[in-house]
């Protein structure tokens, strides 16, 4: 009797802390925008936009200040977000300009050794999903093995784009392969225009046979260049529920509503387990669209009544939160992937980029403008509202902040660059562990940022800087973003050095006449560099040539070449629609 006892109490017990485990384990919505700035948002400062959603979001909990994201560029920086890792480390990070994926049938990806949030909350018994923006790959060897797909990171559902909102996904928006920025195809042919005007007007002699050489080229390429313009809508810009494409090309009209209603119906259906939401918006990347309902309702034309968008679909998905009891037991994330695109002008000529608020230049580059990102927190009744966190963080934060919460333990076998939030924003620590922190452009280390132990300083040195064009502004229009390499930036030696703590906006580099410690500064930076530098193994660059050219091989089809991979199989009120119930 007493043993029957014994093990009954024991067995309750079991249960008991099986079940308190599971009810304190939180649920996740982690929402990423897309080249939103620090300075479109109410909460940073912004008058001029409306976004009460996210403004109460960061109410209710933490804001941020000094959220760093770990790359200026989408696949880099998503990437570092996923795993908690430097995107070196994952060799998303190459020599290739401008260093993210643009074609969907490309080989390179997010590698299956890397370890995501996703995938270990799965292990954890979460429900977990990934809906809208990927762009870390998908195919490695044939048009549907899907090696990078996000259901081979840990999603068990995906309903999204593989790749990224292009130009080319809109009619009227031009072309994001403006080959005549990048290659001398305009200057053959106006040399070749000048040589036959010059030819047959007598003032030069040309061989007959070299201008029709010339011709022959020039009928050859830009047929094969304007041909290839004119397919890629049909190439890239595809829309898939889990392995499936259910619109080649996709419409961009109210996708930003049908994501909200998927991550409405995700949640509702999973709202009795525990799940983890990666609500990653299309919005606000070129080319720029809002549904009819938010088109006209900003100062700030196209972009601003997308930017109006994304805060109705926050406000849907934290009343879908409210109304299914969630609120105490869901921590929400939200932020940008980088900066404001300050280049971005539409075909029209209109100019559509965002606010990066006090901070200089934008996406692409990493002044402070193109990697501080909004980064709000809230999870009620465990975090405390109303609280500024003004210390370095990191997008890279979230992979052990998520680990840990969710009853796992990050991996030991591999370096994790990010750091538990969970101690500083519930105020039993005033600093976070990032004392370093390491920005690349592409593969090249590009600038360091310290924050000494016991200092309000934040330093920060760039080793090479992009040249702007013009000039006089802080973005590059010649090359629609700025580049890392020569003959686009120049290199620094000694460093140029800011103190952020006193200089945000990056505006006058210090010297050793106006800081007396600029070399004992740099000095300790160069040691962690060097620290930094050794922990960094050797991996096979996703960004190789290789591995980011079109491979017809690998191109997602949803119907025959011949019909130009065309499909309309997912649309509001469409046939399939019906079949499925939606």
């Amino acid at each position: 009797m007493t043993s029957t006892w014994l093990q009954s109490s024991l067995l309750l017990l079991l249960v008991s802390c099986v079940s308190l485990q599971e009810s304190s384990r939180p649920n996740f919505v982690l929402m990423m925008v897309d080249d939103l700035g620090i300075g479109d948002l109410g909460c940073y400062g912004n008058t001029t936009l409306r976004t009460p959603n996210i403004d109460q979001l960061a109410q209710e909990g933490v804001k941020l200040t000094h959220h760093i994201a770990a790359a200026p560029l989408c696949t880099p920086s998503r990437a570092a977000f996923l795993t908690g890792r430097y995107p070196i480390r994952s060799g998303l990070a190459g020599t290739m300009r401008p260093g993210t994926f643009i074609f969907t049938a490309s080989s390179g990806g997010l590698p299956s050794e890397e370890v995501t949030f996703a995938k270990i909350a799965k292990q954890q018994g979460y429900e977990t999903a990934l809906i809208g923006k990927w762009h870390l790959g998908l195919n490695c060897e044939s048009s549907d093995d899907h090696c990078h797909h996000p259901s081979a990171h840990g999603f068990d559902y995906f309903f999204g784009i593989p790749l990224t909102n292009l130009r080319d996904c809109q009619p009227g928006h031009g072309t994001v392969f403006q080959f005549y920025k990048y290659f001398p195809y305009s200057t053959l042919g106006i040399v070749l225009v000048t040589a036959v005007l010059l030819h047959y007007s007598g003032i030069v002699t040309i061989r007959r046979g070299l201008i029709v050489s010339l011709l022959s080229l020039l009928a050859v390429l830009i047929p094969l260049i304007v041909g290839f313009i004119m397919v890629v809508p049909y190439l890239n810009c595809l829309l898939m529920r889990d392995h499936r494409i259910v619109e080649q090309p996709y419409s961009s009209e109210n996708l930003t509503q049908r994501m909200t209603h998927e991550a409405v119906d995700f949640i509702e259906k999973n709202s009795a387990r525990p799940f983890l939401l990666f609500f990653s918006f299309i919005q606000v990347h070129t080319a720029l669209f809002a549904s009819a309902a938010f088109r006209g309702t900003s100062r700030h034309g196209i972009y601003g009544d997308s930017v109006h968008e994304v805060d109705w679909s926050v406000g849907q998905i934290m009343q879908t939160l409210d109304r299914l009891n969630l609120r105490e037991n869901t921590l929400v994330y939200l932020t940008s992937d980088q900066g404001a695109h300050l280049e971005e002008i539409s075909a029209r000529g209109e100019i559509h980029g965002g606010s990066n608020g006090i901070y200089k230049s934008g996406k692409s580059t990493n002044w402070e403008g193109g990697i501080r990102v909004p980064g709000i927190l809230r999870w009620p009744g465990t975090i405390p509202s109303g609280r500024l966190v003004d210390g370095p963080t990191s997008n890279m934060d979230l992979f052990p902040t998520v680990v840990h919460l969710s009853g796992a333990s990050v991996p030991d076998d591999r370096e994790i660059d990010g750091h538990d939030l969970m101690d500083l924003l519930q105020g039993r620590v005033e600093r976070s562990n990032h004392e370093f922190l390491f920005h690349y452009c592409n593969n090249a280390l590009n600038a360091v940022r310290w924050h000494p132990q016991n200092s309000s300083s934040v330093w920060k040195a760039f080793y090479f800087t992009p040249d702007f064009y013009p000039a006089n502004s802080n973005s590059c229009h010649h090359t629609h973003v700025c580049f890392c390499t020569s003959p686009y930036v120049t290199y620094h030696d000694p460093p140029l050095l800011f103190d952020l703590s006193r200089d945000p906006s990056e505006a006058t580099p210090l010297t050793p006449d106006t800081e007396p410690a600029f070399h004992s500064i740099l000095a300790v930076m160069e040691e962690a560099v060097k620290s930094h530098r050794r922990s960094v193994k050797p991996v096979e660059s996703q960004f190789s040539a290789g591995n980011v050219l079109w491979k017809p091989r690998l191109q997602p089809c949803c119907s025959t070449f011949t019909q130009l991979c065309q499909c309309e199989q997912d649309r509001p009120g469409s046939n399939e629609d019906h079949k499925q119930g939606r």
